[in-house]
């Protein structure tokens, strides 16, 4: 008996010992599970374990998604979410301006990932309201898009692809800066609609899209992101190059109405140039697409110029 009271306590002891380093071990797991990221709101996003239900309430959060690996968590997607087409197979609910709050309570999503500034600041309390976590994008400038990239990753748990996607998306930015954003300085107006005649300010990412480029937004200072401006004060500013991107990917054909405004440098020099909207006007790693394009078209216009 002695003997066996002996091998008894140290045993005891032992298997104590292990189910304390199990706990211990499973308190450390928990504490790593749990995902915290703030969103372009300022709003902590807190997540128990990765995403696996997402809904996206914007076209380029859908485009986001894919790029960092998680396409296929998405169980949401607004119209005109299409990039890439696999994306246009996914339920929608509703267009980013108007949502079906309905459809995605329905979705049971842990996630829904929306657009700052485009979507309803009412429809994203109302969901916050419902006991959904609402994560907010917003990238600013076009390297925050690399930040957004990771940001997604760690929510969805895809960080390698995530992260791969982010390094490639800086590199090819500092590629494009290291080429262009230190060439003679080109005056740029940005039009983005016709009636109301609209452009962007330099809080806008597609003025940062001009500055990479080596150009000068004739516009950058005023309030709105995106301001109603006059013929005239075009005219005022006599931009050398005009752009314009419009709703989809064929030219607009308002852009060919300046010419009309022979004074302007842009008409006289024929630098009446497009953009295909889907890649300078979504927060995506395209939006270097476009950028690319956008250069290309300023250095266009340099070789213009009267020697």
């Amino acid at each position: 008996m002695l003997c066996l009271s002996l091998a008894y306590y140290p045993m005891r002891h032992l298997l104590s010992s292990l189910l304390q380093l199990v706990a211990a071990v499973l308190v450390c797991q928990t504490a790593r599970a749990e995902i915290i990221v703030t969103d372009a709101s300022g709003v902590s996003i807190k997540l128990a374990a990765p995403a696996r239900r997402i809904v996206s309430l914007a076209p380029h959060i859908t485009e986001l998604l894919f790029a960092a690996g998680a396409g296929d968590r998405m169980v949401g997607n607004v119209d005109y979410g299409d990039y890439p087409p696999a994306a246009k197979a996914v339920p929608k609910v509703g267009d980013y301006s108007q949502l079906d709050l309905e459809a995605i309570v329905a979705l049971k999503p842990d996630l829904v990932m929306g657009w700052d500034t485009g979507n309803s600041p009412v429809s994203v309390a109302r969901l916050r309201s419902m006991g959904l976590t609402v994560y907010l994008s917003e990238p600013k400038r076009i390297q925050d898009i690399a930040g957004d990239l990771e940001r997604v990753g760690k929510l969805a748990g895809t960080e390698v692809t995530a992260n791969a996607a982010a390094k490639a998306f800086r590199e090819r930015y500092a590629s494009l800066a290291a080429r262009y954003s230190q060439r003679p300085p080109v005056e740029v107006f940005y039009q983005i609609w016709k009636q109301p005649l609209m452009t962007v300010n330099s809080k806008q990412i597609i003025s940062d899209a001009i500055r990479l480029c080596g150009g000068r937004n004739v516009f950058s200072q005023l309030s709105a992101l995106a301001p109603t401006v006059t013929v005239e004060a075009v005219i005022a500013a006599n931009p050398e190059v005009i752009v314009a991107s419009g709703m989809d990917n064929s030219r607009p054909e308002w852009l060919d109405d300046w010419k009309r405004w022979s004074m302007l440098t842009a008409v006289a020099r024929n630098n009446l140039y497009f953009v295909p909207p889907d890649l300078i006007q979504r927060h995506t790693p395209r939006f270097l697409d476009g950028a690319e394009k956008l250069c290309a078209h300023l250095e266009t216009a340099r070789g213009k110029r009267t020697r």
